[in-house]
């Protein structure tokens, strides 16, 4: 505002100069000589009882500094900053020296350096002050700033710790500090006990991240209108991830005193199915396991298309390559099962089973067949059902019935998705039909007459802390089967591996397990 009303008033400043080399050097010494100290006295006289509690207190109410908090302050401490950043413009203005790179750098500049000293995150290496020592006079760190936050009376100064030093506010911890938090940088700090291995699912979802758009990602993942604009620069994202790129941390939180992360390989969906891209997401899934071998991790639960059997066997590729390995490896699938086979009622007699010879299909299809349930298993290999018939017990094998077509459910209401259905093939279900799934993406809920269950999914313990984000279209405290069936292994303290084939005889015992934990079952039906 200031900036439009003096170009109003000041109409030459319209006609300033591009570029003038000695506007930036008397600027930087018009800085140093007076907004410096101004800054600094002013900055002491806010922490004065009445200053501070009527107004300076807003900007120290941030329990934890970040970069908003830099101009996180009331109307009064801005325009004490306007006159701070103002000076040096003004002064080389009338110096004759002005020109526009000269504003517009000098204020990018002042806003950068205010929005580092409250990032708390330290970004500058100590190792350069050892080089250096003067430096450290002449510029402030995160950890000097982040410093004056928690002990009021010290560090005041605006970017230059030099003032702190004459006016004998300098704060005697802050070097020490600071080689202390750059020295640890890079260790690992405190190791999960358990992650949950998971994958980019599209362009648009990408965005549902807490590192891009925080309070989007703390609601369940939909799609919005806002953001379209982005979808150019997330695709070129993801393709420098594709050429670039290592196995990352996306969130975390903490369930029992245990550690609980969330890594994600950096590959979208549709890579999943490209034949020239499987032996590159198996080399990021192979490392991402030998890593948390290393550091130490319990348990490590591969997500949706991470445990693809066309991929790597449900995981067991990586765990008989690696038959030494401490970290338990495990798909999740068997709770994902359990949790599908208990959203049916008693009542059910006949399911109809898409994708029957998957892993989670061929488990659900044993399941009900020894509870008596007719199982229409939707599949063209008479070879991969026989072979699953003959796993059966023999007098339940009558159960499982093979059809090569849709219309073979045409009066069957009890749909159980494990390979996508086009509308076209949706439209043999009756009216009435409840269509429950577990394949990745969902269906389209098209048909008005139908109901249509989400994924699998289970709701972590009540005393679960720090979640911050939701997983994907998710409620918040809500996670995917398979996330939830790494947690379960982990509490449990189960030693063995959870790859390939479902262990049928284990899904109950894996229910019972997941529910004295404290999970629950999530029952969500989009009408």
């Amino acid at each position: 505002m200031l900036a439009s009303m003096a170009s109003l008033i000041f109409p030459s400043l319209n006609t300033l100069p591009l570029w003038n080399l000695k506007g930036f050097i008397a600027s930087l010494l018009l800085h140093v000589t007076i907004s410096e100290p101004l800054y600094y006295w002013a900055h002491r006289f806010f922490h004065k009882p009445y200053l501070f509690n009527h107004y300076h207190s807003l900007h120290h109410s941030s329990p934890v500094p970040h970069p908003f908090t830099a101009g996180h302050a009331t109307p009064l401490e801005h325009l004490v900053l306007c006159t701070v950043i103002g000076i040096p413009l003004t002064g080389s203005i009338l110096m004759g020296y002005g020109s526009t790179a000269m504003i517009y750098g000098h204020v990018l500049v002042f806003d950068f350096f205010r929005c580092l000293g409250h990032s708390n995150a330290e970004v500058v290496p100590h190792e350069v002050f050892n080089k250096l020592p003067l430096l450290r006079y002449f510029i402030y760190t995160p950890t000097y700033h982040s410093l004056h936050h928690t002990e009021m009376e010290t560090n005041f100064c605006l970017f230059m710790p030099l003032f702190d030093a004459l006016g004998s506010t300098l704060n005697t911890k802050s070097l020490e500090l600071h080689k202390k938090i750059t020295s640890n940088s890079g260790k690992h700090g405190r190791v999960p006990d358990f992650v949950f291995l998971a994958h980019v699912v599209d362009i648009m979802s990408a965005m549902h991240t807490p590192f891009a758009l925080r309070s989007f990602a703390s609601t369940p993942f939909c799609m919005r209108m806002f953001l379209l604009p982005f979808w150019p620069l997330t695709f070129i994202i993801m393709l420098v991830m594709w050429g670039w790129s290592k196995t990352f941390l996306f969130s975390f939180y903490n369930l029992r005193c245990r550690l609980h992360q969330t890594w994600v390989v950096p590959r979208f969906g549709f890579q999943y199915f490209l034949p020239f891209a499987t032996k590159g997401i198996n080399k990021h899934i192979e490392e991402a396991i030998l890593r948390a071998d290393r550091l130490g991790v319990k348990v490590i639960s591969l997500a949706a298309l991470n445990k693809n059997e066309a991929l790597n066997g449900g995981g067991t590729l990586f765990v008989n390559k690696h038959p030494e390995l401490k970290v338990r490896v495990v798909h999740g699938n068997t709770l994902t099962a359990a949790v599908i086979l208990n959203e049916f009622s008693k009542d059910v007699k006949e399911v109809f089973l898409t994708g029957a010879t998957s892993k989670l299909g061929r488990a659900t299809a044993l399941y009900l067949c020894r509870k008596r349930v007719r199982v229409l298993m939707l599949t063209s290999s008479t070879e991969r059902f026989q072979k699953i018939l003959k796993e059966a017990p023999v007098d339940c094998q009558n159960y499982l019935v093979q059809v090569t077509k849709h219309q073979a459910a045409q009066n069957c209401k009890t749909w159980i998705v494990g390979k996508w259905i086009t509308p076209w093939e949706q439209s043999w279900a009756p009216s009435g039909t409840h269509f429950h799934q577990f394949v990745v993406p969902p269906i389209l809920p098209i048909r008005r007459d139908c109901t249509y269950g989400d994924l699998a999914a289970m709701r972590l313990p009540p005393d679960v802390e720090g979640l911050g984000s939701c997983e994907y279209t998710m409620e918040r405290g809500v996670v995917h089967a398979c996330h939830a069936g790494g947690v379960v292994h982990q509490l449990e303290g189960w030693s063995h591996h959870e790859v390939g084939a479902i262990d049928v005889d284990r899904i109950d015992l894996v229910w019972e397990a997941a529910l004295k934990h404290g999970l629950k079952p999530v029952s969500s039906v989009n009408n």
